[in-house]
């Protein structure tokens, strides 16, 4: 009968030491207190360092209450538990234990009794913490994401992706038939100027030379644009300073287009490019 009972209580325990392990493994950090109830200062008897310590040791990620936190934890402070220390009733012995809360304040897990008979103040609350950290030691805790918290953050940065990705791709499907309808307006107005009989060669050559000056602006990676703001975008400016380009803002960020052209401005990386239907090439513009 009493084998039985012994057998019942140590599952029981095995299944509550597991439960608890799984609980713990959700959390990234532990937040611990800068001051116990029990004491009168902050980390009197370097208790709090030593439950900082020791927390590392068996596997956490320990912060001390007040420092730094790490960038996802700012975010999210929920993959964090706050650890406390509570002192129990003893005529002669020194009784702690370790608590651990969630960001709701909710209790998660709370360690064995740690006990110590010495008398020195010190010696006795180090001897019993060590102790009641010995509860952490066969947890081989390791941190687990939960599995949706994973999902959530993959299909958010994947589904941002995409909506940057049809935009552009939109844009340009935008500048296509820009250029088109430009064609078609071109050819409607060619059409009465060949049987005019002035001199037409030279309205092409002066053509062909502002061209050529404007794909020598694009290719000339080493000339600056500076960034003059205006009404809803900038104007690129030369050191001359001469007017090059005028761009306005899209929905996106660091996409725009450009002012009596068929081509949108957009950061690739490090660097500007210029791009309109079967052109692409860098610029070298100072916002």
């Amino acid at each position: 009968m009493k084998t039985s009972f012994l057998s019942i209580v140590f599952v029981c325990f095995f299944i509550t030491s597991m439960f608890s392990q799984t609980n713990l493994n959700e959390y990234k950090y532990v937040i611990v207190s800068k001051k116990y109830d029990f004491l009168k200062r902050a980390d009197q008897y370097q208790l709090n360092s030593l439950s900082k310590f020791l927390f590392n040791k068996y596997g956490f990620e320990a912060l001390m209450e007040g420092e730094p936190y790490p960038a996802d934890l700012i975010k999210n402070r929920c993959l964090a538990l706050k650890a406390d220390v509570l002192k129990g009733s003893g005529m002669f012995k020194t009784k702690l234990t370790i608590q651990l809360t969630d960001c709701n304040d909710r209790l998660v897990y709370t360690s064995g009794m740690g006990e110590s008979r010495e008398k020195e103040f010190k010696k006795a609350y180090t001897a019993a913490i060590r102790q009641a950290f010995k509860s952490f030691e066969a947890m081989n805790y390791t941190f687990e994401p939960k599995e949706s918290e994973e999902v959530v953050s993959n299909s958010t940065s994947i589904s941002g992706n995409n909506e940057v990705t049809d935009e552009i791709k939109k844009l340009k499907q935008e500048i296509e038939v820009l250029k088109n309808d430009k064609k078609a307006e071109i050819t409607e107005v060619k059409k009465p100027v060949v049987t005019i009989t002035e001199k037409p060669t030279q309205k092409v050559e002066v053509v062909k030379a502002e061209k050529v000056v404007k794909e020598k602006l694009i290719e000339g990676t080493s000339n600056v644009l500076y960034a003059q703001e205006i009404d809803g975008g900038f104007q690129l400016v030369d050191s001359s300073p001469k007017v090059i380009y005028k761009i306005f803002k899209t929905g996106l960020s660091n996409v725009y287009l450009v002012e009596d052209q068929s081509a949108i401005i957009y950061k690739e990386g490090d660097n500007w490019v210029i791009e309109s239907y079967g052109s692409k090439q860098e610029l070298n513009v100072k916002f």
